[in-house]
């Protein structure tokens, strides 16, 4: 008996998994707007409108510290991520933008970036106030995940928001991207409008609104 070989349960198992996890079309999507057929329903999202339970690591905490990232740490992970090369992250922090992770001792766990100030995303706007943020580009390193990161270190980011006085939180999740949608879920997060983003060729822009959840 051969082994090492995928059967056709195997194969159709797999299948299911992406379709029910949103990854098949997420894939079709991104297909498209490889060739100018740039349509991305997407949820804009109000994050921990009820207080949460604090997250915990799945590992011994005393290991990790969050903090705020500078230059130099957004040169090790412009290097370590693959796909990202094209991206200059150092322009966040010249925007204004800031950075906060977690690291392992001296090794990169997870980060992501925070805006304080004009949103635009995709052609659309949107107006932030004092005391609003809006939360984007998280990501944890391969050999991190499973053990809690990204609720924690989101946990984390809203308690260091609370201490400049900002106390409510958006962010962008995609339509299809069923794990983001899961994640944030976690995190008493609610859809406050679904929109239609629609790229033509990477020369005609439109933003509809499809619905209103207030």
């Amino acid at each position: 008996m051969e082994t090492g070989k995928n059967t056709l349960p195997d194969k159709i198992n797999w299948v299911w998994k992406i379709v029910k996890h949103g990854g098949l079309l997420l894939g079709v999507r991104n297909r498209l707007a490889g060739v100018g057929l740039d349509f991305m329903p997407y949820y804009w999202v109000k994050e921990e409108v009820t207080p949460i339970t604090p997250p915990k690591i799945k590992d011994n905490p005393k290991d990790y510290a969050v903090s705020y990232f500078g230059f130099s740490e957004i040169d090790i992970i412009q290097q370590r991520i693959r796909g990202i090369g094209h991206k200059n992250l150092k322009k966040n922090l010249e925007n204004g933008q800031t950075c906060i992770g977690i690291k392992r001792h001296d090794d990169i766990v997870a980060y992501m970036f925070i805006q304080n100030n004009h949103l635009n995303f995709r052609g659309k706007s949107f107006e932030l106030k004092p005391n609003e943020s809006y939360l984007k580009n998280m990501y944890t390193f391969e050999s991190y995940r499973g053990k809690n990161m990204a609720p924690y270190l989101r946990y984390q980011g809203y308690c260091m928001l609370k201490e400049k006085g900002i106390d409510t939180k958006y962010s962008i999740s995609e339509y299809f991207n069923k794990p983001t949608i899961r994640f944030k879920k976690k995190l008493n997060s609610i859809h406050l409008a679904l929109y239609l983003s629609i790229k033509l060729f990477k020369r005609y822009q439109w933003t509809i609104k499809l619905r209103n959840y207030s």
